[in-house]
């Protein structure tokens, strides 16, 4: 049975909605990459319009960040002040792509350019990832071992005003985070995806954090810009839908879980390349529908109030009355079912454990 969606204007089956999401939770949690840059595409292949998919999956990304992050901080994996500076970055690359958002949205291109961007940003992360898994496995078949040099510079470790970071016991420029920040958080804006996949490799690689802090401090970040990229879509465009954001988190937060759990237990190598196949193809398909499909006229929904059920038409009208204290209650709505998903995965967690320490016990 399909469900109307009352922000975004069309019908959507949540069935598929909580299966794809799950899906794209797994691949997250096995490469502990986001998946944004999956779900706003498949999103949009279900028929919810680029400029709503964007909005909402950035809110189940902040979610899901909240999620993560707080298991972080529960094992003290998390360096607050390197977050932070990457923050003040990634406030102002936010900016600058609603900024763009805007004025694409205004000369009525924004869904071409969302569409185009999804094509290179998963053609380009596509072909790399093929490559780097391509390599490991034919490695790990000849059994080579490549020394890596263990310090490479770049002109970004030139620039002035250096600062100490206890937690990850680097002295570096603060221009260097506040420049990854800027380009992560202008992605975020114009694609709703978290940005983990150019935040990341610049953590390990260009910052040169210890790998230990990376997911964490990522997450941390990621909830920042994804509160601001909600909360602007959310006050700007009205295109926050929170029946849609509570699909997409409740199968992203589950999905996520699993991903994890299977990542402990396998080599991922030979998944990578998998993942990197399904993102080229995901990448043609955007391509394909962006340039030879032929336009079709869709026809206008006309779903008037008394249609509505009564959350769909409190979503409506909250939305349209009060659309900053909407934007509000997205986030808040957002980081809640994320703080209570990290509790009840650690109360599970301790109940196995305690559960498995006693069935050992009774067993000797």
């Amino acid at each position: 049975m399909d469900v109307f969606l009352p922000i975004a204007q069309v019908f959507v089956n949540p069935v598929e909605i909580l299966l794809l999401s799950a899906i794209v939770g797994v691949l997250s949690g096995l490469f502990g990459v986001g998946g944004g840059f999956l779900m706003t595409p498949f999103l949009i292949f279900l028929g919810v319009p680029p400029a709503y998919a964007v909005a909402n999956e950035a809110n189940n990304i902040l979610a899901t960040s909240v999620s993560g992050s707080t298991t972080h901080y529960l094992k003290n994996t998390l360096d607050y002040k390197m977050g932070l500076i990457i923050v003040i970055g990634g406030s102002i690359g936010t900016a600058l792509g609603i900024y763009t958002f805007t004025y694409f949205k205004d000369i009525g291109k924004i869904d071409t350019v969302i569409s185009l961007a999804y094509m290179y940003i998963l053609a380009i992360i596509g072909t790399l990832m093929l490559v780097e898994s391509l390599g490991e496995i034919d490695k790990a078949k000849k059994n080579i071992v490549i020394k890596k040099k263990l310090h490479v510079h770049y002109w970004i470790h030139g620039l002035p005003i250096r600062m100490r970071f206890p937690k990850s016991k680097l002295y570096e420029s603060i221009f260097t985070p506040i420049l990854i920040g800027l380009v992560v958080g202008f992605i975020a804006a114009i694609m709703g995806i978290g940005g983990a996949f150019i935040l990341v490799p610049a953590m390990i690689y260009i910052i040169k954090m210890p790998t230990k802090l990376v997911p964490g401090t990522s997450l941390f970040v990621t909830i920042f810009v994804s509160v601001i990229v909600t909360f602007l879509h959310s006050i700007n465009y009205g295109s926050i839908d929170l029946m849609l954001v509570l699909l997409l988190v409740i199968g992203s937060i589950v999905g996520v879980q699993v991903g994890q759990k299977i990542g402990e237990q396998i080599d991922s190598s030979g998944l990578k390349a998998l993942l990197a196949i399904l993102l080229l193809i995901v990448g043609i398909v955007i391509a394909y529908d962006t340039f030879f499909v032929e336009e079709i006229e869709k026809e206008t929904l006309n779903v008037i109030n008394q249609d509505l059920n009564f959350f769909s038409q409190f979503i409506k009208e909250f939305s349209e009355d009060m659309p900053f204290f909407y934007g509000l209650f997205s986030i808040l709505f957002a980081v809640s079912l994320g703080i209570a998903a990290a509790f009840i995965r650690r109360s599970i967690s301790k109940f196995r454990q305690k559960y498995f320490n006693k069935a050992v016990k009774q067993s000797k």
